[in-house]
């Protein structure tokens, strides 16, 4: 359901990244995309969007392919990769669709070049296209094997200078344990890098944490499965963990 904008304070951030999953597209069917879904999320974005927000997004491609579980299977480790960054892709694509269909401007910024569906990744070019308020969507990871959405997202939120990356997951937040599992798992309000380092609580991967302490850059990890959930952190209100230094 839309959020009332005159209900929410102004928020202070001027450009954010919004990091979500793969699975964050599937829905309830355990595999692919459900439309629904999609539009759900890119409704999520138009609110903020229609805060004065610039949005910069990294989707996953768990919902498609996993490079790390293909290569379990017995693939080749850098195939599998390629495979699943070309899963992003479609995500991308996805995402892009739905959110123009809300008349939001979008690009999709590939990292390996395919320009007959989307741009190649140029820096001073996807800045533009943020300063001009259209929401840029960073696929195919950092175009190079062994490297995780999680590292490219903060990789293109340190190259686009994004005040925060905002970690969309199915809970509220950094537990100490699986809350799905375990009832007494303990919520934290803020965490530091190197305590998700050192305690294992799987935020991102130790790349991508490492990236986002060297560079001073905090991680908002909310629930995106809470309607309005995206425009009120980023005003201010909602349950939420932040890893900060």
């Amino acid at each position: 359901m839309p959020v009332n904008l005159s209900e929410l304070p102004v928020t202070t951030h001027g450009r954010v990244m919004l990091k979500i999953s793969g699975e964050a597209l599937m829905g309830d069917q355990g595999y692919g995309l459900h439309p629904p879904t999609v539009a759900r999320i890119a409704q999520e974005v138009k609110t903020v969007h229609d805060l004065g927000v610039e949005i910069c997004m990294v989707i996953g491609g768990g919902n498609i392919f996993r490079g790390l579980q293909g290569s379990a299977q017995g693939m080749e480790r850098t195939t599998a990769d390629y495979m699943g960054m070309l899963a992003t892709v479609m995500n991308a694509l996805a995402m892009q669709a739905a959110l123009e269909a809300l008349k939001i401007h979008t690009r999709v910024i590939s990292a390996i070049p395919m320009d007959q569906v989307c741009e190649p990744y140029i820096r001073r070019r996807a800045v533009r296209h943020l300063e001009k308020k259209r929401v840029c969507i960073f696929a195919a990871g950092t175009g190079n094997p062994y490297f995780t959405t999680d590292t490219a997202a903060t990789l293109r939120a340190n190259e686009m200078a994004c005040e925060a990356i905002f970690k969309g997951t199915k809970v509220d937040g950094v537990y100490d344990k699986d809350p799905n599992k375990f009832a007494d798992a303990k919520r934290y309000d803020t965490v530091t890098y190197d305590e998700v380092l050192q305690k294992h609580l799987g935020v991102m991967d130790a790349s991508a944490i490492a990236l986002a302490r060297d560079n001073n850059l905090p991680i908002i990890v909310f629930s995106l499965d809470e309607p309005g959930g995206f425009c009120g952190i980023l005003a201010g209100r909602g349950t939420y963990t932040k890893v900060h230094g």
